[in-house]
């Protein structure tokens, strides 16, 4: 390929087109060969001046040559100034520390002036290095001089200046020869001048400096003029051989012929520099891909190329007939480097529009739609672990670009996560297409293909099948006669069917029909569509593993979870849990029976999710079941459930395939309905809402513990006062956090939705949801909504008992005839027994207060409260023992009974059924 000069000059020819031109340049080589390691040969050539190496070397040589000699001139002349200055500088510096030196005044003043200033004027002239020093009267006669038959006569010099008391500098021809001399003048306390100090240096030693180092100027001079001579004609050397010897009217003609020769070709040329700039494009390389004007000098990506063809012309590497599709244009291009021999950094390429390649245009843009649709299969199928919507994305993807209509079948297992079963039907899941008339079975329809149907064949020999003509292949007909019928019909004309497999698992099939377009499928497409199913099959089977795993774990929450509430009259209760809509998590609830009619409500949640999550939930539930039983105050039974998950944590540290409980919160509340009160604490949880009767909503202040299992910190309790008809309402964090708001922002929304909430638990629960819940879930939900009773005097009875165990036989009438007013005759021996053992314990070991109890709710409840911390214990008496059956007895009697501790002592309680 030639090396063309561009219109800036950047490079000249390599190889000439006409014989004269190439004759020189063999001669040129001949010469170059004789000349070879000879440099002074080359030099005289560069110096003959009839080439442009040799014109240019004569040029710069004279231009450094009269650089070199302004130079020196310059130098000389500043050379001398800076001595005159210097000359200047040092006669007014010694004239003025003369004049101003101690006892000069009285000197002058003094019989023989001469005999004291003249031997002080020599030592400062010696020491300072001037011409001479020379004081006067205000005469202008001298009192001192270097030569002493000078001294007595008149001053040379214009003193005129120095009398008013001025300093004065000038150039003068003096006795001693030509001079720079300053004069001072002296002037006495009262500013009378009383004489002048004059000192000079003559010319002679002034310019002796200049003289002393115009011989270094002129040595510097001549190194620079040899250095640049010498660079110059290195460089015309250089110069010399890159335009092998032409001279400039060659150079010129050389040009035009290339530049005629280049933009007449029909044939796109193009130079591009190393850094990927384009140096110089033809007409037609301008034509071809429609450069614009100010196409030199900008880099081949930013001309407006297609991004393979831009990149290849930036590369520089060698290329061979490579075709890209340019616009309309199928191109072939040839590049080749040109620093192959030591030339410069870039590449040449020819552009050719051949049109014998157009038939392959359309095959090469099918290419690439069919590498696009492959492309976006990879980041377009399984965004979700859902079946459904993963079967959906395929079809979406593949219509209208693929085929016309799509439809995917999966078996019913596959949608619920298991293993597909060839026995089990399978279901139209997905079905996209151009239009929605096309007479397909609809999505949720069940199918049992026949063997003889492209999709039975292709279910029972697991490979694809093509029907390119469908109207004329009979087996599929027998599916539906009267739905194929309609399909042909309808113009649908060819048909892919290809099964998605898993490994060695058939999930299902997809079927790709061709309607609008007119061509049938082909091989080709056959395929590809077995590519584009054996992606979507992969991320159909990640979403059925999902499915499978998703269930097994909610499956596992839901069974920790309560089934039903228990049965009690002191709350009316309504509950929500959500699951999140990525995977389980670890919220739970619990409502539990405690015993004087009172009920705990407990809400938990353990952060994460995951079958880890929903186990430690289940875990925390059935340990707070058992602390329940012990009938413990809420801060008490925190306490007792961060040691336990502090423990688990311990446990678990040491297991790598475990992860330690983190974040896990718990609020626990104990209403009861006798007293109208709730006692509450809550770790980490947040705070519960509480509707009053007449709709007013407020979060009671309940100091907010740590986490469950950082111990170290103890939990406090808050009692609330509860009218009948209030509802509490406790929750997770699932239902007033997410990560577009802050906490406070989905508290104050849920205060707005219980504002409007109905009056019963349900319908609070339902309005709840309506306003907070989000499409798609990241968290679990656990809502529990509790509306307060309360036992009346009439469903109460109470009675203080004197410490005499004579008091028993009154207790024991009393309770006889509550028990005759409620009904329960029935019970009235078996309660008059329990009362009498309790309260005749309770005289004897449980301290000076004594207080019984009756409550009539499902459960007649007695309960006797003594200042004693002091439990009771069932043992079995022996024969012999006059004491310790009574309660045995109790037990024996009553369907539950134990022991609650409270801040003033304990209650011992028994419950019987009622009739």
């Amino acid at each position: 390929m030639v090396r063309l000069m561009g219109r800036s000059g950047e490079r000249s020819p390599r190889r000439p087109g006409g014989p004269h031109v190439r004759h020189r340049q063999d001669a040129d080589r001949s010469r170059r060969g004789a000349d070879a390691g000879r440099p002074a040969s080359a030099l005289r050539s560069a110096l003959s001046g009839r080439s442009v190496a040799g014109q240019v070397f004569v040029m710069n040589v004279v231009i450094v040559l009269l650089l070199v000699v302004a130079a020196a001139v310059a130098l000389v002349l500043q050379v001398r100034h800076d001595s005159q200055v210097e000359a200047r500088n040092r006669s007014v510096s010694v004239a003025s520390t003369f004049a101003n030196s101690p006892g000069i005044v009285e000197a002058l003043r003094s019989p023989d002036p001469t005999a004291v200033l003249q031997p002080r004027a020599e030592a400062v002239r010696k020491a300072t290095g001037v011409d001479f020093v020379v004081v006067t009267n205000p005469e202008g006669i001298r009192y001192t001089h270097p030569k002493p038959d000078r001294i007595g006569k008149k001053f040379v010099g214009n003193i005129a200046p120095a009398l008013a008391g001025k300093t004065v500098t000038e150039e003068i021809e003096g006795t001693i020869g030509p001079l720079v001399q300053a004069i001072v003048p002296v002037e006495a306390p009262g500013g009378k001048v009383v004489g002048l100090v004059s000192a000079g240096i003559t010319t002679e030693n002034v310019g002796g400096v200049a003289d002393r180092q115009l011989p270094l100027v002129l040595s510097a001079a001549a190194v620079g003029l040899a250095l640049a001579t010498g660079g110059t004609a290195l460089v015309s050397r250089r110069l010399l051989r890159q335009t092998h010897g032409l001279g400039p009217n060659e150079m010129t003609r050389m040009y035009e012929h290339h530049d005629a020769v280049l933009h007449s070709v029909r044939e796109g040329v193009l130079i591009v520099g190393g850094e990927g700039r384009l140096l110089l494009a033809n007409d037609e390389a301008r034509r071809l891909l429609t450069l614009p004007p100010d196409a030199e000098g900008r880099h081949v990506g930013a001309l407006g190329l297609p991004s393979d063809l831009a990149e290849l012309l930036a590369s520089g590497q060698a290329a061979t007939d490579e075709v890209h599709l340019v616009k309309n244009r199928l191109l072939a291009i040839n590049l080749r480097p040109t620093d192959v021999r030591g030339g410069p950094a870039g590449s040449v390429a020819t552009l050719r529009d051949s049109t014998e390649l157009r038939a392959l245009s359309g095959r090469a843009e099918t290419a690439r739609e069919r590498l696009d649709i492959l492309y976006a299969a990879g980041v377009g199928i399984g965004t979700s672990l859902d079946v459904t919507r993963t079967a959906e994305e395929l079809g979406e993807l593949a219509v209208p670009r693929f085929a016309d209509y799509v439809t995917v079948d999966l078996f019913d297992t596959v949608l619920a996560g298991g293993q597909p079963d060839s026995l089990t039907p399978l279901r139209r899941t997905a079905r996209s297409g151009v239009s929605e008339e096309v007479p397909l079975y609809p999505v949720g329809r069940q199918i049992r293909y026949v063997d003889s149907s492209p999709q039975g064949r292709t279910l029972r020999t697991g490979r694809a099948v093509l029907e390119p003509r469908l109207g004329e292949a009979p087996g599929w007909q027998a599916q539906d006669y009267e739905r194929s019928a309609q399909v042909v019909e309808y113009g649908v004309h060819s048909l892919i069917t290809v099964p998605l497999r898993a490994g060695s698992l058939v999930l299902g099939v997809v079927s790709f029909w061709r309607s609008v377009k007119p061509e049938p499928f082909d091989e080709d497409e056959l395929a590809l569509g077995e590519e584009l199913v054996a992606r979507a099959a992969v991320s159909i089977d990640n979403a059925r593993r999902y499915t499978r795993e998703h269930s097994m774990a909610v499956t596992l929450q839901r069974s920790l979870l309560p089934r039903r509430l228990p049965d009690q009259n002191a709350l009316d209760v309504a509950y929500r849990y959500l699951p999140a809509q990525a995977g389980v998590g670890g919220d739970w609830f619990d409502v539990l029976p405690l015993s004087g009619s009172r009920v705990a409500l407990v809400v938990g949640d353990v952060v994460g999710h995951g079958l880890h999550a929903a186990a430690t939930m289940g875990r925390l539930r059935t340990a707070v079941h058992n602390f329940t039983a012990l009938d413990l105050p809420p801060d008490e039974l925190l306490g007792l459930l961060d040691e336990l998950v502090g423990r688990i944590d311990q446990d678990e540290a040491a297991d790598d395939s475990t992860a330690p409980v983190t974040g896990a919160t718990c609020l626990y509340a104990i209403y009861d309905p006798v007293a109208g009160s709730c006692v509450m604490a809550r770790a980490g949880h947040p705070p519960p809402a509480l509707i009053r009767p007449d709709g007013t909503v407020e979060f009671p202040e309940v100091p907010a513990g740590p986490p469950l299992g950082l111990g170290g910190l103890p939990f406090e309790t808050t009692e609330l006062r509860l009218a009948e008809g209030s509802r509490l309402v406790l929750y997770t964090d699932g239902l007033v956090e997410d990560r577009m708001h802050d906490i406070d922002v989905g508290l104050e929304q849920l205060r707005r939705a219980l504002e409007t909430a109905g009056e019963t638990p349900e319908e609070t629960c339902r309005t709840v949801l309506d306003a907070r819940l989000p499409d798609r879930p990241g968290d679990d939900i656990a809502l529990l909504v509790a509306r307060t009773r309360t036992l009346g005097p009439d469903q109460v009875a109470e009675w203080d008992v004197p410490n005499d165990p004579a008091a028993v036989g009154e207790v024991r009438s009393q309770v006889t005839r509550r028990l005759g007013e409620w009904g329960l005759d029935d019970l009235v021996f078996t309660t008059e027994l329990i009362l009498s053992e309790l309260v005749t314990n309770a005289i004897r070991y449980g301290g000076e207060t004594v207080h019984v109890r009756v409550v009539r709710d499902r459960s007649l409840i007695c309960e006797v409260f003594d200042s004693s911390s002091t439990s009771p214990h069932l043992r079995y008496a022996a024969m012999t023992d006059e004491g310790g059956r009574g309660l045995f007895l109790v037990a024996q009697l009553a369907e539950r009974w134990g022991t609650r501790y409270t801040p003033a002592g304990k209650v011992i309680w028994a419950e019987q059924p009622v009739p």
